[in-house]
């Protein structure tokens, strides 16, 4: 059960691209090799251990297939199994830090830091290598119940917001999509800025949607009617989530007002069965599960005021917060 090497073999061959490069006429471990940049006699080894678990079949000259078991690591698979695996990819990445669950479970810390470095945010969105898993991976719609931030909310009195933290662009386009009065900024890393203003341009919304480069742990820009912090707290611990309100604070003033919509990953069933997922949620996540009255301390302690209550979903709240 604890078998370490056929997950890391599997993920191996999915970030390899083997079983496209086999389909391709690639089909020997010196091939293979020259195509992966591998070393043949350890890339062999590779292969003939994913032979043994049936992804695989070799001929007695030495040649590999797929087999209907291996087929699904095409790149092409509609269900992106290889892009998941990766282990140069968003997912695959984060997969990587379950190997240091101990490092969680001492600290109560995400592990990706302790293993690579960094954090996960500022490791993918920063390292130009994941610019393209970026763009092809990241969500084009609205998950986690986000449609509360575009229809719970009352944006007829608004003129501007500026998404913190907004990633690839897709809420904010929804927002003024629907609301034709707004207009409306992207504040990220350089990867998913870069993604997002691309994506502003190709959907003709350039004149409406902006992009900037930057970090809400520094200042940010003032002037913008909502500060719009949607599913940002959940990656944070306490003490960072407060100095992040308190970053927006500064840019928000006097008149400007912090709508906060985060997420909140509830467990439905304290038992064996959802310990799996509370724990590849701490290994990746600080605080995935907080409640409205936390979010509201967190706005206290960064010295705000609620100043407004919206609805609230399974998975999602939505809280206006003002300068006191």
């Amino acid at each position: 059960m604890a078998d370490l090497l056929q997950p890391a073999t599997i993920r191996a061959a999915a970030t390899l691209r083997l079983v496209d490069h086999i389909e391709a006429g690639s089909t020997t471990a010196a091939d293979l090799a020259d195509r992966t940049d591998t070393h043949p006699d350890l890339l062999d080894m590779l292969l003939r251990h994913l032979v043994h678990l049936g992804l695989l079949r070799r001929d007695d000259a030495g040649s590999y297939e797929v087999t209907e078991k291996g087929a699904p690591l095409r790149d092409s698979d509609p269900a992106g199994v290889r892009r998941h695996l990766s282990m140069d990819g968003l997912f695959g990445r984060t997969d990587l830090a379950m190997v240091n669950l101990l490092h969680t479970v001492r600290t109560g810390e995400p592990a990706h830091a302790s293993l690579f470095g960094r954090g996960y945010w500022e490791t993918v969105n920063e390292d130009p290598q994941f610019a393209e898993a970026l763009s092809e991976e990241s969500p084009k719609e609205l998950g986690w119940d986000a449609e509360l931030v575009r229809d719970g909310y009352d944006w007829s009195n608004v003129g501007s917001v500026v998404d913190l933290g907004g990633h690839n662009g897709t809420l904010l386009m929804e927002l003024v999509r629907s609301h034709p009065h707004l207009r409306g900024s992207v504040l990220d890393l350089k990867n998913v800025a870069e993604l997002a203003a691309r994506r502003f341009e190709e959907n003709g919304l350039a004149d409406r949607c902006t992009a900037v480069v930057g970090s809400f742990f520094d200042p940010i820009a003032p002037g913008a009617d909502v500060y719009l912090l949607s599913a940002i707290l959940a990656d944070w611990d306490d003490e960072k989530a407060v100095a992040i309100l308190r970053r927006v604070a500064e840019a928000a003033g006097a008149d400007g007002r912090i709508l906060v919509a985060d997420v909140n990953i509830p467990v439905a069933d304290p038992g064996a069965e959802s310990a799996a997922m509370e724990l590849y949620l701490r290994v990746v996540m600080p605080k995935p599960v907080r409640t409205v009255e936390e979010i509201k301390a967190l706005g206290a302690a960064a010295g705000l005021t609620v100043s407004w209550e919206g609805p609230v979903t399974p998975v999602r709240t939505l809280l206006e917060f003002r300068n006191a």
